[in-house]
Parts: structure tokens; sequence; C-alpha cells
């Protein structure tokens, strides 16, 4: 095997804009180990897409280095060692989706089969159909599907499953953690936070440029702290519920109410003393998405472009 892993060091990106400097991407350190499948998150603008732009050497970083498995992006893209599926660009019309996956095997040089990726992909059933004639969720697929091509050792996917339905999200992401399976590594952003939470071995969580969390879902989750009790509760008042003990915020919905709470424990007491008729009580953790809101929620106040992160507060 060639190299460690991907490295970003002190990786920078800025843009002109009619209104100023746009700094992208802030001075950022991520390692990644081979065999990691890590989820890149955060608002739009938080430089999601520029780090995988400099990732994939499609753009020049301002200042910082990129090295995947100890090459340059380019060097190792020109190795088959990475294979990506991006938001942008359409496929080659007028070609079935077996011709333009044949086409593009043979430019590299250990190509999987393309019988083999279609079975992976799902793509066996509209092998034949022409690529103008596809669905957007056909053409995801299709573009998941060029991006196996290669055998890589790097699989970089930028929303991958837009325009998918709920059975084709479910069978993508069974395939690229079959992909995961056999070592390689995966490196994917996504606007759908369940995804990150259920298929990432870890997440970067960037905001304003920055890296503002990194580590296991588990562990960003339990950087936020708060509970959530979910009860049915027909006539209570989401005002009175809000004032119990280790309440922060009440809402209803439908007959059930939901408790954002700062002390699940109190708060729980203090439900069932006010109302003893309260039934099918849920308490939660914090999800993915409270933890994305929370922590990328402060203001962008530093315009220096190779200032370091923030540190985290545990």
């Amino acid at each position: 095997m060639t190299g460690t892993g991907i490295r970003l060091s002190r990786l920078s990106k800025s843009f002109r804009s009619p209104e100023g400097p746009v700094h992208a991407v802030r001075a950022i350190d991520v390692s990644i180990e081979r065999g990691e499948a890590v989820a890149l998150l955060g608002p739009n603008g938080a430089g999601k897409s520029t780090t995988i732009d400099m990732l994939l050497g499609l753009q020049p970083p301002d200042s910082g280095d990129v090295s995947l498995f100890g090459h340059t992006p380019r060097e190792a893209v020109h190795r088959g060692l990475v294979g990506a599926m991006l938001q942008t660009g359409s496929l080659i019309q007028y070609l079935s989706v077996r011709e333009l996956l044949k086409m593009m095997a043979s430019v590299y040089p250990s190509p999987l089969g393309v019988e083999a990726v279609l079975s992976q992909t799902g793509l066996e059933a509209i092998a034949a159909r022409r690529t103008q004639k596809l669905s957007g969720g056909e053409t995801q697929r299709v573009r998941f599907a060029l991006a196996l091509l290669s055998d890589p050792d790097l699989l970089v996917l930028d929303e991958p499953t837009v325009a998918m339905d709920v059975e084709a999200r479910h069978e993508f992401w069974n395939s690229m953690r079959a992909f995961a399976a056999r070592g390689k590594t995966v490196v994917f952003a996504t606007h759908y936070l369940e995804e990150a939470d259920q298929n990432a071995d870890r997440v970067v969580l960037m905001a304003h440029g920055r890296v503002v969390a990194d580590g296991p879902p588990t562990e960003i989750k339990a950087r936020v702290g708060s509970r959530t009790i979910r009860a049915t509760l027909p006539d209570a008042d989401p005002g009175e519920l809000a004032a119990l003990a280790g309440v922060a915020r009440a809402e209803r919905r439908g007959e059930a109410v939901v408790l954002s709470c700062a002390d699940s424990d109190q708060a729980i007491r203090a439900l069932l003393e006010r109302y003893p008729a309260a039934r099918d009580i849920e308490i939660a953790g914090a999800g993915l998405e409270d933890a994305f809101l929370a922590l990328t929620a402060d203001p962008d106040t530093d315009t220096d472009a190779d200032a370091p992160p923030p540190a985290l507060a545990p």
C-alpha cells in the first residue's frame, strides 16, 4: 500500500467577490486513515465543496498541502486511486449506460468489470437505456458507477443521494458500505444528516471555513448534552410545559408534546408530578441535527483566512 492516508495540512482558500474577499476555507487540518468512512458536514457556505475541490486537485489551495496516500491529488487521480461523484457535470448523451461505463473503463489500467459495477450499483435493469432518458435518481446512480470503475482507494461523494427516492437512497448506502468493507476510504458531504449518522465512522463538521468538531457521530451528539422528552398529552398548554423545572423549550405536535430539556431527570419528575396522565413517554439524547445546529450557530467574526480554528469546549 502507498502512503498512510489523507492529510489536509493548514489548508486555506479565499475568493474575491464584489463585497470583498470570501474566506472559504481557513487553515484546516484533517487526517483520514485508510478504511474510514467520513462525513463532511456543514451549512451552505461552510467550505465543504471547496475543501472537496482542493482534495481532488480541482482547485489549488492558497496555502497548505493535500496528500492522498503519499501523492499529490493530481498524481493520485492519474494513478486511478481516486473516484469522485460530484454535484456538477452531466453524462455524455446518446450512449447507453453500459456503453458509457465501457468507454470510461477503457481509460483505467485495472478497472472493475463493467457487469460487476452494474450489479453493485443496481443498474442492470437500465443498462441499455440512453443516458438522456434517465431520471434524476438514475443519473446519480450512474455517476456512482462511474466513480467505482477504477476500483479507487478513495471514493469522494458530494451530495450523492440528491434526487434519489427513499428506496434508491437505501440501495445506494448498501452499495457504499459494501465498497467500504473492502478497506476502502470514503469521504462524503451530505445535507441528509441521518445519512451521516447511520453511515459515517466519523463526522467532520465545518462552519465559516473552519473545522468546529471532529469525531464519531456519538461523540459529536454528546457534546450538545441536551435531551428531548416526547409524550402523549392532548390538553397540556405548551407555555405551562415550558415553565416546568428542567425544560428549556416546549412545542405541540398533534396530541404529542416535545420538551427540549436542560436537565431531563428534573424535567421528567416535574412532568409526571404536574401531568400524571402523560403516556407514551420517550426520552432521547440529542440527535445529529441538534448538534449540527448548536455547533455551527456561532457568527463569523474572524476575517483572517489563516487564523486557526477555535478550540471546541468539551
